[in-house]
């Protein structure tokens, strides 16, 4: 017969289970509030456009979709839309090239020539061009500059005018990192030597159709409406207009004779698809465990500021959030972010047909999930200040809202007119709009400030950048701030 004691240690038992379970539940609700109100503020207040999908340890947390995947005839997106996620596009390229190596058709010391001996660039290996250390210069402005625009080119054409041209490499392959879409096209063009497929079917039958991404496909132009019912309009803010424009009309070019080639871009696919390619890549379904962990391994870094690393096709690093992977996207109309925080195993995907910043939109809904600190978004009001704005100028580290992302840059708050603006050598000068005596908000629309600390003399002691909802001090020290600057900016 079971004790009193035992009795009572067993209801505490169900007691702080069942608290444990109404906490749980309370905070998945607070979550998705949290949720909700960060990017409902991102779409009224900075025009968001896009689908939202957050996952835990791959079970899906938050979905949803925000805004129109046609404005002029009022169609809203949903779970279903397909977008353009541009350069994610390289990560599928680099697993179509480690599969062939787990086959063992191919290895990471070949070189481009092996398979194309009439290139004129000697000695770089697949490893390079995976990493972006193969020195291969831009092809796509021999594309731009000699090929009949009445025509759509494809990879073929791109290696012939490469063999015509032979551009010089832009530093010896192995000794820096440059970022390089044409390495990833270089890449397409070696599956297809190969395979003996065209990269379009190769991808298909061995990474779309076994991890049943079924709304996934390699979209070249023409589109093929059949195909491509479910893909949304891309649209671009015309700040003469002031309003959304086709991007189509922006961006011809894209969609006409650079449109055929293949490996750097050209994916189509939804936020579901995406979270199946990022559990495919989790769980080892496509590669090697030790193939797949040699992609999201650090493979190549430049140390030269700004610093990156890469694994094969694929960022990896760290920030304040934790250890992550990831890549982003842009295509006319269309910005994209995958993302992983490893340790954590949360996976947060972002994709935008009116070009929003996804990459930062999705580090704030990372903030929200793993329960940090955000600023939510909220409307910004002018105020008048009656002190001198002399003492707000100087040159910092501020992080910028350019690749490569989460990395900070050498800046200068200069006054101009009366007014100050943020001032640097990557960009237009930002108006910068007092909302208070120590906090200003960017003048372009864009979901950013900088707040000043100010010591006993008025003088400024410290500066903080809040982007998107997270606020990040200024951590360089005052000997390195003032290194990077004279030399950089």
């Amino acid at each position: 017969m079971q004790s009193s004691r035992d009795n009572q240690f067993s209801r505490s038992i169900r007691t702080l289970c069942v608290a444990f379970l109404i906490s749980c539940v309370l905070n998945g609700q607070n979550q998705t509030k949290n949720f909700d109100t960060y990017i409902n503020g991102q779409a009224a207040l900075y025009h968001f456009n896009g689908n939202v999908l957050i996952a835990k340890n791959g079970a899906i947390i938050y979905q949803k979709s925000f805004g129109y995947a046609d404005i002029e005839n009022q169609i809203k997106l949903d779970n279903n839309s397909v977008f353009d996620i541009g350069s994610i596009t390289k990560e599928f390229t680099a697993v179509g090239i480690l599969l062939l190596k787990d086959q063992g058709k191919i290895s990471y010391t070949d070189t481009l020539r092996k398979f194309f001996p009439e290139l004129p660039f000697s000695n770089i290996t697949i490893a390079q061009l995976l990493t972006h250390t193969s020195g291969i210069p831009d092809g796509f402005e021999l594309v731009e500059k000699y090929f009949d625009h009445e025509k759509i080119a494809t990879n073929q054409d791109l290696i012939d005018l490469l063999v015509k041209y032979h551009p010089p490499l832009l530093f010896k392959p192995g000794k820096d990192l440059m970022y390089s879409g044409t390495g990833f096209n270089l890449l397409a063009s070696v599956i297809e030597k190969v395979s003996g497929q065209s990269y379009n079917k190769y991808m298909d039958d061995n990474i779309f159709k076994p991890i049943r991404m079924n709304n996934t496909i390699v979209a070249n132009f023409p589109r093929n409406d059949k195909n491509t019912s479910h893909l949304d309009k891309g649209y671009i803010y015309n700040d003469s207009a002031k309003t959304y424009v086709s991007a189509d009309t922006v961006y011809p070019d894209w969609t006409s004779f650079l449109s055929g080639i293949n490996g750097e871009g050209m994916i189509i696919t939804t936020t579901g698809d995406l979270l199946k390619w990022d559990r495919a890549m989790k769980n080892y379904q496509l590669l090697t465990e030790q193939t797949q962990e040699d992609m999201i391994t650090v493979q190549a870094e430049k140390t030269s500021f700004p610093t990156v690393k890469f694994g094969y096709g694929i960022r990896v690093g760290a920030n304040e959030i934790g250890n992550y992977i990831f890549h982003n996207g842009w295509y006319p109309g269309f910005t994209s972010m995958l993302i992983r925080y490893v340790d954590p195993d949360l996976t947060v995907i972002v994709l935008s047909n009116n070009q929003s910043h996804c990459d930062f939109i999705a580090d704030g809904l990372a903030s929200i999930a793993l329960n940090k600190k955000i600023i939510m978004p909220y409307a910004h009001k002018e105020i008048a200040l009656t002190s001198s704005i002399t003492k707000y100028t100087g040159k910092f580290m501020i992080p910028l809202m350019r690749p490569p992302y989460m990395v900070d840059f050498p800046s200068e708050i200069i006054q101009k007119n009366n007014s100050l603006f943020l001032h640097t050598a990557w960009s237009a000068d930002v108006k910068l709009i007092p909302e208070s005596s120590t906090k200003f908000f960017y003048g372009n629309g864009t979901d950013q400030q900088i707040e000043f600390k100010m010591d006993s003399s008025e003088n400024v002691s410290n500066i903080f950048y809040i982007g998107y909802g997270l606020k990040k001090g200024n951590k360089e020290n005052e000997l390195r701030t003032k290194i990077l600057i004279s030399t950089l900016l």
